[in-house]
């Protein structure tokens, strides 16, 4: 009887996986076949992330045609990958009103961190997104600007004393310590001194905050799997004494400010300003306070740093293309003065490099989005139902070759305008687009451009293996992942 049982359970548990494997084909969607027990997405957290599996994805369905869209399976689950810029353009901007959420967990209940602008959903990102808005517009950009500027001064200082000791420089960590301090600058109005002090408390959570444990990623997947049942159980993805030390550190902030009447041009009085504003609507709660200048925090750091350090590589790697870069940093920077906010918008050339390094290694290589209803495609019998994930590849866009001719090319000059404009305006997705667009996308650039220009004024980079064995692999993964060296010089 036990055998009978244990095999009934095994065949209806094998007729349930054909069955889910089916979906798409009873549908008439182009799919890739899936595998058993992962589907399409063989290789994911070993030898692949999730960028890399989507970008296969996305060029495996493109090869095949036959629609806007086509079918995959992330382990028994079907998603969509977009594969053409028009239904691109549909999901993030035509019939958002269909694609408004990233579904992904979060328990405000008991992580109110984790109920940031970039997770909630529905009418409540609505308000929030509205409320934030105004909070970065170029007017308060320019007005936090003095700060981001001071901070690279520190970063000139700190890596002037780095090649006193060494003319090989780890470059990953200066620049995280720089956003790092910048970020915390801005956001918490705190000195946070990493440039100064490698240890700072700051630098050492925001390691911790970018760098998930295996189990903790291993929760959040699962959480993500059953949302209503974790939520329930109380399960939380940040580890507890992160979230205390931030919200600890916001409220001590935010009462401190409040009792001194201490005003600062950043983003944290920006934030008190709209708690304590005349309008119901607009008022915000400590809780929110703390849970979006969190997002400023993590996207903020790890993000930038991770752009300027691939930025930097790949000027190493082209040092013609670093030299038109510095001329225009020094060029500017004499037709104005000083560094300033006007004077690092008119670093035309840098601007590109900036752009090209976004296309090559865009920090938010895959853009989520959920149907929050069912949805017919338009000028198709396809439909896609209603709690089914819509993935858009931004890592294979940007290295589609019909797009992009020779796409592991470093190329600035792709970014001339003439250039741009016989592009798809949907074929460079860096900070995603649409309602849901990056909301701290000036401050990105800001930050970056600033780092950059003050590092290219007073240093020039060079390949670490530039005198290895020419046999010596020098990819990407090796050099920038893992190491992050460049020779530096005055």
């Amino acid at each position: 009887m036990l055998f009978i049982i244990l095999l009934l359970v095994i065949t209806l548990a094998i007729l349930f996986v054909k069955q889910r494997y089916n979906y798409w084909k009873v549908r008439g969607v182009p799919y890739l076949d899936p595998a058993f027990p992962t589907g399409n997405v063989r290789g994911l957290g070993t030898r692949l992330n999730l960028a890399e599996v989507l970008h296969n994805c996305y060029e495996q369905l493109k090869s095949r045609g036959g629609g806007p869209f086509g079918g995959i399976f992330f382990f028994l689950g079907p998603q969509v990958v977009a594969t053409d810029l028009d239904f691109v353009k549909t999901i993030l901007v035509r019939d958002f009103s269909y694609f408004h959420d990233r579904s992904l967990y979060y328990n405000e209940r008991d992580d109110p961190l984790a109920a940031h602008l970039f997770t909630i959903e529905g009418s409540r990102w609505r308000a929030l997104r509205a409320k934030l808005t105004p909070t970065f517009t170029s007017g308060k950009m320019k007005m936090m600007f003095p700060i981001v500027r001071d901070v690279a001064g520190e970063l000139e200082k700190c890596l002037g004393q780095e090649l006193v000791m060494d003319s090989n420089v780890e470059m990953k960590d200066i620049l995280a310590r720089f956003t790092t301090d910048v970020i915390g600058n801005c956001a918490f109005g705190l000195e946070c001194n990493s440039l100064k002090n490698p240890g700072a408390e700051f630098r050492e959570m925001g390691r911790r905050v970018s760098t998930l444990p295996p189990f903790m990623m291993i929760k959040f997947f699962l959480a993500q799997q059953i949302k209503p049942v974790a939520r329930a159980l109380g399960v939380t993805i940040m580890e507890r004494d992160v979230t205390d030390f931030f919200m600890s550190t916001v409220k001590e902030v935010v009462e401190y400010r409040e009792k001194s009447k201490v005003q600062r041009d950043d983003f944290m009085n920006l934030l008190i300003e709209l708690k304590n504003s005349a309008k119901d609507s607009e008022r915000l709660t400590l809780n929110e306070i703390a849970a979006q200048v969190f997002l400023f925090f993590f996207a903020g750091f790890d993000t930038s740093s991770t752009l300027m350090l691939f930025c930097l590589y790949e000027l190493a790697l082209n040092q013609d293309v670093q030299d038109k870069a510095r001329q225009n940093v020094m060029e500017v920077l004499k037709q104005h003065g000083a560094l300033s906010y006007d004077a690092a918008l008119d670093m035309k050339y840098l601007d590109k490099c900036i752009s090209e390094t976004l296309r090559m290694y865009p920090p938010a290589a895959v853009i989520f989005r959920t149907a929050t209803k069912d949805y017919p495609v338009p000028g198709t019998d396809f439909t896609i139902e209603k709690g089914t994930p819509v993935n858009i590849s931004v890592l294979g866009i940007h290295r589609d070759p019909e797009l992009y001719p020779d796409p592991m090319k470093f190329d600035p000059e792709r970014f001339n305008p003439d250039q741009v404009a016989k592009r798809h305006p949907f074929a460079y997705l860096p900070f995603g687009e649409g309602p849901r667009l990056c909301i701290g996308m000036r401050f990105a650039q800001m930050q970056t451009r600033v780092g950059l220009a003050t590092l290219l004024q007073n240093f020039r980079f060079t390949d670490f293996f530039q005198d290895a064995d020419p046999t010596e692999d020098r990819s990407v993964k090796r050099i920038v992942r893992a190491t992050g060296q460049f020779l530096v010089e005055y």
